[in-house]
């Protein structure tokens, strides 16, 4: 099957799209990518790139990327994010059509966190080469927009509602990575469109084969009950709470929390680090995917945390899936469908979300819990991942929809 992705986001940015891509390839697809500048989470364009121009690369040895001309989000404000959200519009309408126009497509797939819009360029080529489009939806929109205070006029939203009615009419296929977005979805897009189609994540290369984390950083984690956040620091994590919990952990000398990432937030904490004192809070910066196994081996807990907020409690974020696959038990400082995910596993505890007081009593209660207990959660959240998330079987399903959709539309 010949596949295009189309996503905003994709390697060297850290997203599950590119595993998924791997395993296209892997499967017998032949896959190519359209996307953007690399400049996500930081706000700068990653080193090897440059915001303007047209560049093309080889992904996975057989992947072609073709990469358009994209504004940075810059370190934050509206003005930069709602530019870098046009800029990938305006020049994949554009540039897309143009520098795809030899290859043939069966199915065009678009990997949808915020922005939606971004599959706007998506529709104009679903048209031009008579290809199954399916969007990924991994974001509600207009909800994600308020949630998050980007946008909180009731007539923008309603606005930003109606656009996302008119993108969804314009795709074949919706697939859903919570089967709590099958009801908003709803609301803008017919519901036999919608399919459940949850995230996953490929097993990473032993750490052997990868650049060693720092020694300093190792020693920190093994030597104390290491409690990791892995991933973006930023608005909707509720990264406030992460603070204050560590505030109210600060006088425990066996307890660490470690908030790998980067983010919008993360000058903010690095900033109250210091005002407070907390060297108990490790800030210890941005890792590649395949240096994150030695992190997670190497941590007592993982934790997950969002703000609370309705559309929060209707997601799964993927790291959930990334916890489960690492073997470890998690901590989760959210409700709804990702604390069930957890619950349901049996692979670790949740508590309510921006309560920082009801989080710290929680990490305080895993470190007293014995090491067998700790262990049989990470196991049975490694079995409940490969049950239900395991990368190749998600991906061969994925195929089957989109080959199965594609002839219902022919």
């Amino acid at each position: 099957m010949r596949i295009l992705i189309l996503s905003q986001y994709f390697n060297p940015e850290s997203f599950i799209i590119n595993d998924v891509a791997r395993t296209l390839v892997a499967q017998g697809c032949e896959v190519s990518v359209a996307t953007g500048k690399p400049n996500y989470p930081d706000g700068e364009v990653f080193p090897g790139y440059r915001a303007g121009g047209v560049q093309r690369e080889v992904f996975a040895e057989t992947v072609e990327v073709t990469r358009v001309p994209l504004w940075p989000r810059g370190k934050g404000g509206a003005r930069n994010l709602v530019l870098n959200y046009l800029s990938f519009v305006l020049c994949g309408i554009f540039f897309f059509p143009w520098l795809l126009r030899k290859r043939k497509f069966d199915a065009i797939l678009v990997f949808a966190p915020s922005p939606i819009t971004q599959v706007i360029p998506a529709i104009l080529l679903k048209w031009l080469k008579k290809a199954h489009l399916a969007v990924w939806v991994q974001d509600l929109w207009p909800e994600s927009l308020e949630a998050t205070g980007f946008i909180r006029q009731r007539y923008l939203l309603r606005a930003a509602g109606y656009l996302v009615r008119g993108i969804y009419a314009g795709c074949d296929t919706l697939l859903v990575q919570s089967r709590a977005f099958v009801e908003p979805v709803a609301r803008y897009a017919r519901r036999e469109k919608i399919i459940y189609f949850p995230n996953s994540i490929a097993p990473q290369a032993p750490p052997q084969t990868v650049e060693r984390i720092p020694l300093e950083l190792a020693e920190e984690l093994e030597q104390h009950f290491s409690v990791v956040f892995a991933g973006n620091l930023g608005t909707a994590q509720a990264v406030e709470t992460l603070l204050e919990t560590a505030i109210q952990l600060k006088h425990d000398p066996e307890i660490r929390l470690v908030l790998v990432g980067s983010g919008s937030r993360l000058s903010w904490l690095q900033a109250q680090k210091q005002a407070h004192g907390l060297d108990n809070l490790l800030l210890p910066g941005r890792f590649p995917m395949e240096s994150m196994p030695q992190i997670f081996d190497r941590s007592a807990s993982l934790l997950v945390s969002l703000k609370d907020e309705d559309i929060f409690a209707q997601t799964i974020p993927s790291k959930i899936q990334a916890y489960l696959a690492a073997g470890r038990p998690i901590i989760a400082s959210l409700r709804g469908e990702g604390a069930r995910v957890v619950a349901e596993a049996g692979a670790g505890e949740a508590c309510k979300p921006e309560d920082a007081t009801a989080l710290a009593a929680l990490i305080r209660s895993m470190k007293g819990r014995p090491a067998a207990e700790l262990q049989a959660m990470g196991l049975a959240g490694k079995a409940y991942f490969n049950e239900h998330f395991e990368m190749s079987s998600q991906v061969a399903r994925l195929v089957e929809i989109l080959e199965t959709q594609s002839k219902g539309q022919k």
